[in-house]
C-alpha cells in the first residue's frame, strides 16, 4: 500500500454532458482540495470523453472508470471505492454530477469526519425541517415517508436514510464489507448506512439543501422505488440471521465480487 491520499470525490454518470464539466471546474475550485474520480457507465452522450479532454487540464487530480452500459449506481460507488482502496485515499465521497448536491458541502461534510470524530457524515435534507428544491410535492412526501418507513423498520435512526451525499473514512467502506452489498439502485443508499450503523460506526448528518437537477433527465424510477420499499425488509430479516464484525482491510481484499440482488 502506498502512501495515503486525502479526499476522492466518486461521482458517478449516464449521459451528463450537460453538468459534467462544470460540477468537474467547481469541485477543484474549492478552498480544500479533492480528486475526483467519474465512473460512467457508456454515456452515448460523450460525458467520458469530456472527462477524457478534462484530464488533460487536471493530471493526477481527474481519474475516469469506463463500463459498459448501465449497470446501477451501487455498483458504480462500488466499483470506485475499491479503486479508491488502492490508490490510497482516506476519505471518499458520493456525490451526484448535476448539481442537486452543492459541491460547497463538500468541505463541510469532510469537517464533519476529518475534525468532528464521525466515521460517515450523511449530507441530510431533512436533519432541519424539508431542505428540496425544485421537486414537485409528491416527489418530497415519497422521499420523506420513506424515511419514516426505514426508521420504523429497521430502528436505525437517521432521517434522511436515502440521501447520496456522503463522506466516508476509508476504514468504515472496509470494514463493513462492500463485496456482500446486494442492492444497485435506490436501495443501495439504505443497505450502505443500515450497515454502517449495524457495524457501529458514528454517523452524523449534516443539513443540506437539495437542489433538484435544471439540466438533464432524473435516474428516478418506480422499479428503483419499489427495490427499496422491499430491499428494508430483506435487509431488517437478515440481520436476525448475520453477525456484524468489521472486516480488515486484508479480508476485504479477499473477498469475492460484487453480487447483485436479483
Amino acid at each position: 500500500m502506498g502512501i495515503f491520499k486525502e479526499n476522492l470525490v466518486v461521482i458517478p454518470t449516464y449521459n451528463e454532458i450537460e453538468n459534467i464539466e462544470a460540477i468537474i471546474r467547481k469541485v477543484f475550485s474549492l478552498s480544500l482540495p479533492f480528486d475526483i474520480l467519474v465512473v460512467d457507465d457508456g454515456s452515448p452522450d460523450g460525458t467520458a470523453l469530456k472527462v477524457k479532454e478534462l484530464q488533460q487540464e487536471y493530471s493526477g487530480q481527474l481519474h475516469l472508470l469506463e463500463r459498459k452500459g448501465k449497470q446501477g449506481l451501487g455498483t458504480a460507488y462500488i466499483h470506485g471505492f475499491q479503486w479508491a482502496f488502492g490508490e490510497g485515499y482516506h476519505y471518499l465521497f458520493e456525490m451526484d454530477a448535476d448539481f442537486s448536491h452543492n459541491p460547497d458541502d463538500l468541505v463541510r461534510l469532510y469537517t464533519a469526519c476529518a475534525k468532528d470524530g464521525n466515521d460517515v457524515a450523511i449530507g441530510s435534507r431533512y436533519i432541519k425541517g424539508v431542505n428540496v428544491v425544485n421537486w414537485p410535492m409528491g416527489r418530497v412526501l415519497m422521499s420523506y415517508f420513506a424515511g419514516v418507513y426505514v426508521r420504523f423498520i429497521t430502528g436505525m435512526e437517521i432521517m434522511d436514510p436515502t440521501a447520496g451525499f456522503i463522506c466516508y473514512k476509508r476504514e468504515v467502506l472496509q470494514g463493513i464489507g462492500l463485496n456482500d452489498i446486494r442492492f444497485v439502485g435506490y436501495a443501495f443508499q439504505i443497505e450502505m448506512k443500515f450497515n454502517t450503523w449495524k457495524y457501529g460506526y458514528k454517523m452524523t448528518e449534516v443539513p443540506i439543501i437539495f437542489t433538484d437537477r435544471t439540466k438533464g433527465v432524473s435516474k428516478m424510477s418506480t422499479k428503483i422505488f419499489k427495490e427499496a420499499v422491499l430491499g428494508v425488509l430483506y435487509l431488517k430479516i437478515r440481520s436476525f440471521f448475520k453477525t456484524y464484525i468489521p472486516q480488515t482491510e486484508a479480508e476485504e481484499a479477499l473477498a469475492p465480487s460484487v453480487t447483485e440482488m436479483v
